[in-house]
């Protein structure tokens, strides 16, 4: 049986708000992994469960960002059009159930995530 911890509302305010930093995407260009970063770097050392979220988001926005980049090429070839259009779909769920799990301090894995920061 997992052990079950328990958080400060600190650490899954800030754990919450490194999963929606990445919206930050929608408004600058590479914001969506900018935004995790810096909320990441920022805490990590204040909390284990803060660490453990911004890592987390941190790789699905940079997974994100390879998937969309190897789907621009499809794109010409009308294939890429509804993959990226799911992929998006995907992203922006997968970042509000994250940010909310985050928030009530339950992990959260992220589907299609390549653990680029360990």
């Amino acid at each position: 049986m997992e052990e079950i911890k328990t958080y400060t509302q600190k650490e899954r305010d800030w754990a919450m708000f490194c999963h929606l930093s990445a919206f930050a995407g929608y408004f600058f260009p590479f914001g969506g992994i900018i935004g995790p970063l810096i909320c990441w770097i920022s805490r990590k050392d204040e909390s284990e469960w803060i660490n453990l979220n911004g890592k987390a988001s941190l790789n699905f926005q940079i997974s994100m960002a390879l998937y969309t980049v190897l789907l621009i090429p499809l794109c010409f070839i009308i294939v890429g059009i509804p993959l990226v259009i799911a992929l998006a779909i995907l992203e922006l769920v997968c970042i509000i159930v994250a940010s909310i799990r985050a928030a009530k301090g339950e992990v959260f894995k992220y589907p299609l995530s390549i653990p680029f920061i360990q």
